[in-house]
């Protein structure tokens, strides 16, 4: 058996198929009402959850099991044991994409580099996994991509195989995924806080961010420690990580039609056009303008 198509919920969920045994789904719960998706997964599948806004809840066992996910998290979910079906509740205005790949196909994407995923080595690949872990910039690029095409429908299902490569690519690229139960930075929880803490900052005040000595004091934690315990968490630097960001927020004014180029560029912390245009082609490979032409 693989993934067993029901749902109650018509219109709020859309699959795409992209091999035999790898799937994606895709959650848009723009009602004001909490909506209720159930779907059959047997124990053969591995499940990427990826909570772009909003929250879901998954009950298992009959409601007597939950995980939540909230916006700008991620939940894997692994038992070779049972299967694990979707019993998912999302919240009002709620954005979800899954990712349900069979783990004989999962074992062909990475070969033999499979062994570097402890959750899939000899010791561990009868036992049940779970891990929730927070979205880099870089995959809510992707993720938000998933969520807004325009597309012809001959090229949809080629988009999207494209597109999930790319999500489990940079996954599975994140430095926080190795060791991290041996990472003793990460055992100090005043730490963590400090460190979420800073990209709060720098989110926050991304039009004119604090430089790196004025952070770590505005946090309390040395300059060595922010910049080691930034790229332990999220997996990248302060300010590549503040990059990505500016750009996805970029990405998004423009979608809107509200804001022109220069007014985009000002909001997130750009004086002059061409130097946003030029950090837009940079992440993009495109400029803003054809970037919005490509949108119809």
């Amino acid at each position: 058996m693989e993934l067993n198509k029901k749902s109650n919920a018509q219109g709020l969920l859309q699959e795409i198929k992209i091999e035999d045994g790898f799937y994606v789904l895709r959650f848009d719960n723009n009602d004001a009402n909490v909506s209720q998706v159930e779907r059959e997964v047997d124990s053969s599948f591995i499940q990427f959850h990826f909570c772009i806004k909003g929250s879901a809840v998954f009950n298992f066992n009959n409601g007597a099991y939950q995980l939540s996910i909230t916006d700008e998290n991620s939940l894997l979910l692994y038992n070779p044991q049972r299967d694990l079906p979707m019993n998912l509740e999302l919240a009002p205005e709620t954005w979800l994409v899954s990712v349900i790949i069979s783990i004989k196909k999962f074992h062909s994407l990475f070969s033999s580099e499979a062994n570097f995923m402890h959750f899939l080595s000899d010791e561990n690949k009868d036992r049940k996994y779970y891990k929730d872990g927070s979205i880099s910039p870089s995959m809510a690029i992707v993720l938000n991509q998933l969520m807004n095409y325009s597309l012809h429908p001959s090229i949809m299902q080629l988009y999207f195989k494209g597109k999930s490569y790319e999500l489990l690519s940079l996954y599975f690229n994140r430095p926080a995924d190795v060791d991290i139960e041996q990472c003793p930075f990460l055992v100090d929880e005043d730490n963590v806080q400090k460190i979420k803490r800073a990209k709060q900052i720098i989110i926050a005040r991304m039009d004119a961010p604090p430089t790196l000595s004025e952070l770590s004091d505005e946090i309390g934690l040395s300059l060595s420690k922010l910049k080691e315990g930034f790229k332990q968490i999220y997996g990248d630097s302060v300010f590549s990580f503040l990059f990505d960001y500016k750009m996805e927020v970029a990405r998004q004014l423009l979608e809107t039609g509200s804001h022109n180029v220069n007014e985009v560029g000002l909001k997130v912390g750009y004086s002059t056009a061409s130097h946003f245009i030029a950090a837009f082609k940079k992440k993009f490979g495109t400029t803003p303008k054809k970037y919005l032409m490509s949108l119809g």
